[in-house]
């Protein structure tokens, strides 16, 4: 795609695209870096950081190893953030091209129902929902999914509204294509670009939800999360405060990369848009 080769030529897209993908790689090497759980105990509780070889982080209050739960939580991170993000944008997608493509009452009947998505804000809306289901990934992602699919919806309707009426559609009703097969090759493809450059947003807020959902103690207790490191580490903030330092470190520089990357595409595509 013309739009991902343009990433490159933006200093901050690059900066951001190997910033995540240092992440990722130390997230997949984890388990070969480390091998035992990170949430056993390896060593006596609260091991100060650059004091042991063998534990460079130090250890938190129970003696577990804090770099090990760092690269772990890395993996959990963009884990959920990503899978959010596709969950999102596949369903906001769908609704989308449905509502612009169908007009009519199935236009008002899906554009009200994004409404009432819009009008919970999304934290409390994924609050609400992993209360009431219960705390586990595959939970928090689909809770953080429904909480943001509405304004990719939004906008692909708005994209299909304008392609719709374009000369390249029209002649594929004149040949009597399938209206479905005019929505998925003619239309979708086109209007899909900037929905796409959505996607790092969403991945920035649903890594900051989990971390959120994780320091409330809404995440899942079998792994590891930066929410979860942050929230121990507050019980000794101030005789141990590098316990929350380190993952919400982890997590700034996570979530920056992710807007940069951002920034990246977002001028990517304006000098597509550009391009006569």
């Amino acid at each position: 795609m013309k739009m991902l080769r343009d990433i490159p030529r933006s200093g901050e897209g690059i900066l951001g695209l190997l910033i995540l993908i240092a992440i990722a790689g130390a997230g997949l090497l984890a388990p070969w870096i480390f091998l035992k759980d990170p949430l056993s105990i390896v060593a006596q509780p609260l091991i100060a950081p650059f004091t042991n070889p063998a534990y460079p982080l130090g250890t938190d209050t129970l003696g577990r190893d804090v770099a090990a739960g760092l690269l772990h939580g890395a993996r959990i991170s963009l884990t959920v953030g990503i899978s959010a993000a596709a969950a999102a944008l596949f369903i906001g997608t769908v609704m989308g091209t449905l509502a612009g493509f169908a007009g009519g009452l199935i236009d008002e009947a899906l554009m009200r129902v994004t409404d009432a998505f819009q009008i919970v804000p999304s934290f409390l809306l994924a609050l609400a929902f992993v209360s009431t289901i219960g705390a586990s990934t595959p939970i928090v992602v689909l809770a953080i999914a429904l909480s943001a699919w509405a304004d990719p919806a939004r906008l692909t309707r708005a994209q299909v509204l304008s392609i719709r009426e374009r000369d390249y559609v029209a002649s594929a009703r004149a040949i009597g294509m399938h209206p479905l097969e005019i929505a998925l090759r003619q239309i979708l493809p086109n209007a899909l670009p900037p929905v796409l450059a959505l996607a790092a947003i969403i991945v920035a807020a649903a890594i900051l939800t989990e971390a959120a959902l994780s320091f409330l103690g809404l995440g899942d207790p079998n792994v590891v999360t930066w929410g979860s490191m942050i929230a121990e580490g507050r019980n000794v903030l101030r005789s141990a405060a590098y316990l929350s330092i380190i993952p919400g470190l982890g997590l700034l520089i996570t979530v920056l990369g992710v807007y940069l990357l951002a920034e990246g595409i977002n001028k990517a595509l304006a000098r597509q848009v550009a391009r006569p």
